[in-house]
C-alpha cells in the first residue's frame, strides 16, 4: 500500500461519509463503495469487500458512543434490544445469501442494483424526514405557548428539553455506566447467534464446494435464524415482551406484521451482502416507519451492524476478496470519523432540537451514493464497449482469467494493465499458451 493522492482523497470523502453516516444509522457503505471505486481504483466487488470494513468500523464505533446514552423519552437505554432481536438474525441469514450472489453476479448488476436500492431509500427517508420535521415544528409552537401562559415559569422552561431530544426528560439518568445500560440477555442472545454463524462459516471452507457438507452447513443457518427470531417474535404476539420506543399503536403486533418485519430483516441482509452495505439503509428506514424516535432508530441500526458486518467481513476475509493494509487503514479512518460524527450531529441536535436532522443527513447520504454509483457505472460503460459480456469473455477465454476464479482483489485502470500492455500469460503455465500454427508443427515433430 502506497500513500499518493488517491489515497489522501479517498480518505478525505471516506471521513465524511463515516461521520454523517454513522449520525444517520446507514454506516455509509455507499459513499465508501463509491469512492473505492471512482477515487482509489477498485472494481465494484473488490470495493464491496472493503466497504464492509469500513462499515464495521463504523459501527462499532458508533455503539461504543451510543452504548451509555438513555432513551430520549422513556427510561431505558437508547439501543432497543428487544428490536434488534428481532432483526439481527434474519439479516445474518440474508447476509449469507448475499455474500454468495456477489461472487456470482457480474459488476454491472451489482452496480444498477446499488443505484435502484439508493434512489427508492433516499426518496423515502426524505418524505420521512419531512413528516417529522413538520412534527417537530408543531411542538415547538406548542412548547412557546405554554411558556407564554406561563411566564412565571419562564426560566424553567427553557430548559425543558423537547420530547425529541437525545438526551431524554431526566438529565441524571444520562449518566450510567456502559454495564448498567446494557441488556444483557438480549445481548447474550445476539452474540449467541452471531458467534453461531461464523462457527459455520469457518467450517465450510474445511469443506468442498457444493458437497454435502457445504450444504448441510448452509443450511444449518436457517433454524438458528428463525428460532431466535421465533422466539423474540412469539414473545412481543403474546405481549411478554414489548417494544417499548415505538408508539402504543405500533406495540399491537399481528402475525402478518411480525413477518413482514422478519422479511424485510432477511432482504436487507441480502442487499446488504450482495452490495457491500451494512443493510441500514433497509433498517433505518423500516424503523422511522415503526414510529421509532430518529436517535433510537440510529442507535439501535448501528448497533445491529456490528454483527452483520463484521460476518460479512469474515466471510469476505476468508473468500480473499480484500487487500487487508487497505481495509485496516480504511477501518481505522471509518472509526475516528464515526465518533467525530456522533459527536458533532448531536450537538447540533441538542442545539435546535430537532431530530429529524439525522433522517435528512440518512437522505442526503443516500443519494449522494446513488449519484456516485450512476457516474462511475456510466463512466466504465463509455470506456468498456463489452461491459455486459467482460464475466463470460473471462470465463472462455485463457488470456483473460476469471475474477471469479482468482478471488484476490482487483484495481482498475492503470494498476490492473499487464506489463507492455500485452495479455496476461495462461494461468496454468509459465509461458505464453502457443498458437495453433505452432501446436501442428509440434505435433509433426513428435510423430
Amino acid at each position: 500500500m502506497e500513500f499518493g493522492w488517491q489515497i489522501v482523497l479517498g480518505t478525505f470523502v471516506g471521513f465524511c461519509g463515516a461521520a454523517f453516516g454513522s449520525a444517520g444509522g446507514i454506516g455509509g457503505g455507499g459513499i465508501f463503495v463509491s469512492m473505492l471505486t471512482l477515487i482509489i481504483g477498485f472494481d465494484p466487488k473488490s470495493s464491496t469487500a472493503i466497504s464492509k470494513c469500513m462499515v464495521m468500523g463504523v459501527s462499532i464505533a458508533s455503539a461504543y458512543y451510543n452504548l451509555k446514552l438513555r432513551h430520549p423519552t422513556l427510561n431505558m437505554p437508547i439501543i432497543d434490544y428487544d428490536l434488534a432481536l428481532l432483526i439481527q438474525p434474519m439479516l445474518m441469514l440474508g447476509i449469507s445469501i448475499g455474500v454468495i450472489f456477489n461472487v456470482v453476479f457480474p459488476d454491472w448488476l451489482v452496480t444498477i442494483l446499488l443505484i435502484v436500492v439508493f434512489l427508492g431509500t433516499s426518496t423515502k427517508a426524505f418524505f420521512k424526514g419531512t413528516e417529522t420535521w413538520k412534527k417537530e415544528t408543531i411542538v415547538k409552537k406548542e412548547e412557546a405557548a405554554r411558556r407564554q401562559e406561563s411566564i412565571g415559569f419562564e426560566a424553567e422552561a427553557e430548559y425543558k428539553p423537547l420530547p425529541t431530544g437525545p438526551n431524554g426528560a431526566i438529565e441524571n439518568e444520562t449518566k450510567v455506566t456502559i454495564i448498567e445500560n446494557v441488556d444483557w440477555k438480549m445481548f447474550g442472545l445476539l452474540s449467541l447467534v452471531w458467534v453461531s454463524f461464523i462457527a459455520l462459516q469457518i467450517a465450510k471452507q474445511n469443506t468442498s464446494t457444493c458437497s454435502t457438507t457445504y450444504w448441510v452447513l448452509n443450511f444449518l443457518q436457517i433454524p438458528i435464524s428463525v428460532g431466535v427470531s421465533s422466539y423474540k417474535a412469539t414473545a412481543l404476539f403474546t405481549r411478554k415482551r414489548e417494544i417499548a420506543s415505538t408508539s402504543d399503536q405500533g406495540k399491537e403486533f399481528t402475525v402478518i406484521k411480525l413477518i413482514i418485519y422478519c422479511v424485510f430483516g432477511l432482504l436487507s441482509g441480502v442487499i446488504g451482502g450482495l452490495l457491500g452495505l451494512g443493510g441500514g439503509f433497509i433498517i433505518s428506514p423500516l424503523f422511522l416507519e415503526l414510529g421509532i424516535p430518529p436517535q433510537v432508530s440510529s442507535a439501535t441500526t448501528t448497533f445491529i451492524m456490528i454483527f452483520s458486518s463484521s460476518m460479512c467481513v469474515v466471510e469476505y476475509f476468508m473468500l480473499k476478496r480484500f487487500p487487508v493494509p487497505y481495509a485496516l487503514y480504511f477501518n481505522m479512518v471509518a472509526i475516528i470519523a464515526a465518533l467525530v460524527g456522533q459527536h458533532f450531529v448531536r450537538k447540533i441536535i441538542d442545539l435546535f432540537g430537532r431530530a429529524s436532522v439525522i433522517i435528512f443527513i440518512l437522505a442526503g447520504i443516500v443519494f449522494i451514493s446513488a449519484i456516485s454509483l450512476a457516474i462511475t457505472f456510466f463512466s466504465s460503460v463509455s470506456n468498456s464497449h463489452n461491459l455486459l459480456l467482460q464475466n463470460t469473455t473471462s470465463r472462455i477465454s485463457p488470456y483473460f482469467p476469471s475474477t471469479s476464479e482468482n478471488p484476490s482483489f482487483r484495481l482498475q485502470g492503470s494498476l490492473r494493465r499487464h506489463p507492455n500492455n500485452r495479455p496476461p500469460h495462461s494461468p496454468l503455465t509459465s509461458e505464453p499458451p502457443p498458437s495453433p500454427k505452432q501446436s501442428k508443427v509440434a505435433a509433426q515433430g513428435d510423430t
